[in-house]
C-alpha cells in the first residue's frame, strides 16, 4: 500500500521557520516528480512547490518569493519543505503529493498524504 506521511507542522510566530517532511512507503518515489500543496480554510488547494526526480530542478508558486525550499532524499524516500520568513497568510494544511502532474507539477498528484497543519501567528 502506497503511503505518504507528512510531519513537521506546528504553530510558529510570523517571521519564524519550519521544515516539513513527507515520508513515502509502499514503493520507491525516486522516479516520481513530487510536490507540496496547501489548503487554507474556505480556500482552494494551492500549489506550493515541485521537484523533479533527480532533485536538480524545482518550481515554486508565485507567493513563495524565495522563502521556501523543496528538497528530497531519494535514499530515504523522503520529501522536504523548508519554510522561512513565515507569514500569517501561510497558515494552511500542507500536503505532499507524489507522481505530480500538470505544468511544473502544479496540477495535482496521483498520491497524497493526509496533511500537516501549519499555523503562523501574527
Amino acid at each position: 500500500q502506497v503511503r505518504l506521511v507528512e510531519s513537521g507542522g506546528g504553530l510558529v510566530q510570523a517571521g519564524g521557520s519550519l521544515t516539513l517532511s513527507c515520508a513515502g512507503s509502499g514503493r520507491t518515489f525516486s522516479n516520481s516528480g513530487m510536490a507540496w500543496f496547501r489548503q487554507a480554510p474556505e480556500k482552494e488547494r494551492e500549489f506550493v512547490a515541485f521537484i523533479i526526480p533527480s532533485g536538480n530542478t524545482t518550481w515554486y508558486g508565485d507567493f513563495v518569493e524565495g522563502r521556501f525550499t523543496i528538497s528530497r532524499d531519494n535514499a530515504k524516500n523522503t520529501l522536504y519543505l523548508q519554510m522561512k520568513s513565515l507569514k500569517p497568510e501561510d497558515t494552511a494544511l500542507y500536503y505532499c503529493g507524489a507522481d505530480a502532474y500538470g505544468l511544473h507539477g502544479s496540477g495535482g498528484a496521483r498520491y497524497w498524504g493526509q496533511g500537516t497543519q501549519v499555523t503562523v501567528s501574527s
